[in-house]
């Protein structure tokens, strides 16, 4: 009796999608409305969604353009077999097209065609979708619905039944026309409250990649939660993520893109494995933009500055003093700036700005940001942290670093002198050095850096807000 009903279930599992699909067929569709926003027109609107003025036109009885007016509900042609009004999402971290396609409801061709997604590369975290939700007002866009995970070895059946649920029903859920269609690995969803990255295995709770899109020379903050141990590592624009555990059970990787970063797409990878000895790969894009960094008026230096020799050397011992991780992380708040209050907006140059040295073409770039300063101008630590090195550099002068832990550290560079030691345990705004003009400077300032994951990257991100 039991193996009879297991035929028949599987019988019925694999006739399913075509009653379905004979079922959907007969119910003609319009297609999807857009609502006319202010500033809108009939060519923007065409070209928006990769259809022609005249069938648009056409299809809403548009005989002047100018006959658009606020809030007027148009009906886009070409996306039969979609219901409801066309609105703008964006695409979170943890999402692939086939998730995404999922977590909607919408088929995957309808959403290629509906965002006109062309490569791997559009389906960006940060990037805009457009996705249509339903006629009744529901204006939630917060992806929803439980997850689960096809094992090696296991069956649609088997997992069905582990999830309260049924083949059919997880079938119909993720617009799946056919059981061999699943394969193991597979993220497959079913109604529930879980809001986790759906491209990601069930027991990744969350997954949250901060200021998307990133500009150049910007950190960008990836944190993960999952359920039970896991082991994480990944790679951004040819440097490996390094990730640490929160106490709150939380993942967190922090890492720096370059300034001079070609804009782009560029692969966040993420390798990982699981509890259970699972191991699981995703990779998504994401977006690098420009960061329109002006150009500094031609500066005048000590010409010993500009060797190349000389740079060369100190970025060498530079890359090896900020090399290593410590696993700690020693700052508890969002940094402060290292100067007093009255020069803390006073900045004359700032970070990622292209320089010119003594008549050369722009071929360099400014790794801190200066704040304005007098000799003997106090200078404070950032955050907590400990001094890892001390001494006089050519480009740099009288330099002091701190390692703030997690692969981050902060420098303060061209000092009349030093306050500190080697080994010091230094806290948020404590004294460590006054303001100089050594290294190459033009005058007094205080050049102040901050590396993260062995990248020099904007100091002002970090004053503005709290990281990780």
């Amino acid at each position: 009796m039991k193996r009879t009903w297991i035929n028949l279930l599987l019988l019925v599992t694999l006739l399913w999608p075509l009653s379905v699909a004979q079922a959907q067929d007969s119910t003609p569709s319009a297609g999807p409305v857009y609502i006319v926003e202010f500033g809108d027109n009939l060519w923007g609107i065409s070209q928006r969604f990769g259809v022609s003025m005249d069938a648009l036109a056409q299809i809403n009885g548009i005989t002047d353009p100018n006959q658009l007016t606020i809030g007027m509900r148009l009906i886009i042609p070409g996306l039969e077999g979609l219901q409801g009004v066309l609105t703008t999402a964006q695409i979170p971290f943890g999402e692939s097209l086939l998730s995404l396609s999922r977590r909607y409801k919408i088929p995957l061709d309808l959403l290629v065609r509906l965002n006109k997604f062309t490569n791997p590369e559009s389906v960006a975290a940060g990037a805009s979708l457009i996705v249509p939700l339903p006629e009744d007002g529901e204006t939630n866009l917060e992806l929803k619905g439980g997850r689960a995970t096809l094992k090696e070895g296991q069956s649609l059946l088997e997992m069905a039944i582990t999830q309260g649920s049924s083949p059919w029903s997880l079938m119909s859920a993720n617009e799946i026309s056919a059981s061999w269609a699943i394969l193991p690995g597979d993220t497959l969803h079913y109604p529930g409250d879980d809001p986790g990255p759906g491209a990601l295995p069930e027991s990744i709770n969350f997954a949250v990649a901060d200021d998307l899109p990133v500009i150049q020379g910007q950190t960008i903050s990836i944190k993960l939660s999952a359920s039970g141990d896991v082991a994480l590592s990944g790679e951004i624009s040819g440097r490996t993520l390094t990730f640490h555990q929160e106490q709150d059970g939380t993942w967190v990787a922090l890492q720096g893109l370059h300034v001079m970063l070609d804009p782009g797409y560029y692969p966040l990878t993420l390798r990982g494995t699981l509890a259970d000895g699972t191991s699981f790969a995703f990779s998504q894009s994401v977006a690098v933009l420009d960061g329109g960094y002006p150009y500094d008026p031609p500066l005048a230096v000590n010409s010993e500055t500009v060797e190349m020799a000389n740079i060369q050397a100190e970025e060498d011992r530079w890359a090896e003093i900020v090399a290593p991780v410590t696993p700690e992380r020693l700052w508890q708040r969002q940094f402060a700036s290292p100067v007093p209050e009255y020069y803390s907006d006073c900045y004359p140059s700032q970070f990622g700005n292209r320089r010119s040295y003594n008549g050369s073409s722009y071929d360099f770039f400014h790794s801190g940001v200066d704040f304005c300063g007098l000799v003997g101008t106090d200078i404070y630590a950032a955050a907590d942290g400990v001094v890892i090195f001390i001494g006089e550099m050519v480009v740099r002068g009288n330099a002091t670093v701190i390692d703030h832990g997690w692969g981050v550290y902060t420098a303060y560079g061209h000092q009349s002198e030093t306050l500190v030691n080697v080994g010091d345990r230094v806290t948020q705004g404590q004294l460590i050095g006054r303001v100089g003009e050594t290294g190459r400077v033009s005058g007094p300032h205080l050049h102040w850096e901050v590396i993260v994951g062995g990248v020099q990257v904007n100091p002002l991100q970090w004053l503005a807000r709290e990281f990780p």
